[in-house]
């Protein structure tokens, strides 16, 4: 290899909950196990959209994201569930706990997922593939459901391990099989490497890690842009990032996927309304108070919009954040249009200096 892989010998684990919001559902309701269901859209798939689909439907290929039409085309015996998102994190709560008895270095990416640093354990088990082990089998005996890690010395390979055998799978990548994994691995499992970036890597020739590992970093930034740096250490299975437990918090916000697509404004408002009381209790958790309110929307065919307003003062009353995004719902053209998903945020938290202040202008003109 032509830097060494390890440069600081660190024990990470990747916890990955399988099929998170369906296997909850099935657990609750047991009449739900061993069938096909999908978490969101709608029935007879009008409107809506799949949060998590059972493995029962996704040997059908029914995937997160699709539409529920397309779900029920390709499944016609397939369930559809409305979310509950606070028994969700009920649950996720739950795991986290049992994370916190092995390592206070957790780093959340969702309510199903996260990174652990164990590389000093609390019970001083010392090896991580046994932590990883004993997560799991917790997380089994607890609450009935399952959960697949990867076990590696950074995050990057960790997380890409704890993919490789779902469901309820564990997979160690040892240092000494790092160059030959990564060589064989496809662009598209890459972090960072979406679905147009793979394609455009794919017209260069480049397949694997193995033909990433070809070029330059000079080649992978000219190609790529700052993405070549990060591009040009990871296929050589070096990634530095700790395990963040505690994050700077830019933003605080809420938002809801709909069962049905909304049509009406009404309904928007009365949804609207639900998610700004939800945003409210979470700033105050937090103490915090935001100057810019952010409203965003996500329509029938994916299409994602923000639209924004900035105050001189900062604010987590609850009128104020809702009179806002009312005002910058009714400056959206809504005629002939389905929205899937409304969303709201505060952000740029703290008072302006007094001077700042005066000169700020709105990014929007409301009232």
């Amino acid at each position: 290899m032509e830097e060494s892989a390890v440069k600081t010998v660190r024990k990470i684990i990747h916890v990955d909950m399988d099929a998170f919001y369906a296997s909850v559902e099935q657990r609750d309701n047991p009449e739900l196990k061993g069938k096909p269901i999908a978490v969101g859209g709608g029935p007879e798939g009008r409107g809506g959209v799949v949060a998590t689909a059972s493995y029962e439907a996704r040997r059908f290929g029914v995937r997160s994201a699709m539409s529920s039409k397309k779900a029920l085309l390709l499944c016609p015996e397939i369930i559809f569930i409305r979310p509950r998102f606070e028994r969700y994190k009920e649950v996720s709560a739950h795991i986290r706990d049992i994370f916190s008895r092995y390592t206070s270095l957790i780093e959340p990416l969702s309510l199903d997922e996260a990174y652990l640093d164990v590389t000093d354990d609390r019970q001083g088990i010392g090896s991580a593939l046994d932590i990883a082990k004993l997560i799991k089998q917790s997380i089994r005996d607890e609450l009935q459901l399952t959960a697949s890690a990867g076990v590696f010395v950074n995050k990057f390979l960790a997380k890409i391990a704890s993919d490789l055998k779902k469901p309820d799978g564990l997979t160690f990548i040892g240092p000494s099989k790092i160059e030959q994994f990564m060589e064989s691995l496809p662009v598209e499992k890459f972090f960072g490497v979406g679905k147009v970036t793979a394609e455009k890597m794919k017209r260069l020739g480049l397949h694997t890690g193995g033909d990433l590992k070809k070029l330059t970093q000079e080649s992978l930034v000219h190609h790529f842009g700052k993405s070549g740096y990060f591009f040009y250490k990871i296929v050589r299975g070096i990634d530095d990032r700790p395990v963040q437990p505690e994050r700077e918090t830019k933003s605080v916000g809420s938002e809801d996927t709909f069962p049905f697509d909304l049509t009406d404004v009404e309904d928007m408002h009365m949804e609207l309304e639900k998610i700004a009381s939800a945003v409210v209790k979470r700033l105050q958790r937090h103490q915090l108070e935001g100057r810019t309110i952010t409203l965003k929307i996500k329509f029938h065919n994916f299409k994602t919009i923000t639209r924004s307003h900035s105050y001189p003062d900062p604010t987590q009353d609850r009128n104020i954040i809702l009179d806002t995004v009312k005002q910058l719902l009714a400056h959206v053209d809504l005629e002939n249009k389905r929205v899937r998903l409304l969303g709201i945020s505060l952000s740029n938290f703290g008072a302006l200096p007094a001077q700042e202040a005066d000169d700020k202008t709105p990014q929007l003109p409301l009232f």
